[in-house]
């Protein structure tokens, strides 16, 4: 009996202290990239939303975005992929005088499944690229389609970039119904919100609906640097 009492009081001892090494262990561990996580939503204090535009085609219809953006005093953050800003330099210059540009890498890769190398060519190809033409710098990545690995996100924080997502998607690529994009971009809006759209005929048309709805709520247009920057304490 006695030493059935020993053997389970040392079973237990020894189980205590393998607990204790592990949970140290785990303490100590180096963070993984998990621990850099991308942006959904801005800054819920602020008052504003923040519309995003992937552009890899389109051109005719960024044009006429610009002048609605224009008209109703709005603006927005465009995520340009470098082949297409490549070819349009000009129109490129032209939107930054009036939104922010951010990076939507340079092939419209699947970035989940690359590697690291061409997740960090993807992004700064594009990034050198917008450089030359506009001599500035860009600090945010869109990756295509949402799509992204730890790679991706590790690959990006290391180059001083954050990933953006989105808080609400209007799918305007895909449906080509101006009133169901107008929906989906003004349901339920909220302060902070990032709305991901296209340039797209059937957006075009939304669009003016969607600002002044934005506007009826007392929502200002903000790029996504600026929703995600506000400081609700300076003011």
């Amino acid at each position: 009996m006695k030493k059935n009492l020993l053997t389970g009081i040392f079973s237990n001892l020894a189980l205590i202290f393998l607990i204790g090494v592990l949970f140290f262990t785990c303490l100590n561990a180096p963070a993984s990239v998990n621990a850099f996580k991308p942006i959904y939503k801005g800054e819920e204090k602020s008052g504003g939303v923040a519309i995003m535009i992937n552009v890899y085609q389109g051109a005719e219809y960024v044009e006429k975005i610009l002048d609605i953006l224009a008209a109703e005093k709005a603006t927005c953050t465009f995520f340009v992929g470098g082949v297409w800003a490549e070819k349009n330099c000009e129109l490129l210059k032209k939107m930054s005088e009036q939104a922010e540009i951010g990076n939507h890498g340079y092939l419209h890769r699947d970035h989940k499944n690359i590697g690291e190398k061409e997740n960090r060519d993807e992004i700064a190809l594009c990034h050198k690229l917008v450089e030359k033409v506009l001599d500035r710098q860009m600090t945010l990545f869109a990756p295509p389609s949402g799509s992204y690995s730890d790679t991706t996100l590790s690959v990006a924080e290391s180059m001083g970039y954050s990933v953006i997502m989105w808080t609400k998607d209007t799918i305007d690529w895909r449906d080509k119904d101006y009133e169901l994009i107008t929906k989906r971009a003004v349901s339920d809006i909220q302060s902070g919100d990032l709305v991901l759209m296209h340039p797209t005929e059937q957006t075009v048309k939304a669009l003016p609906y969607i600002l002044r709805e934005y506007k009826r709520k007392n929502l200002v247009t903000m790029t996504v640097s600026e929703i995600l920057s506000f400081d609700p304490n300076s003011y």
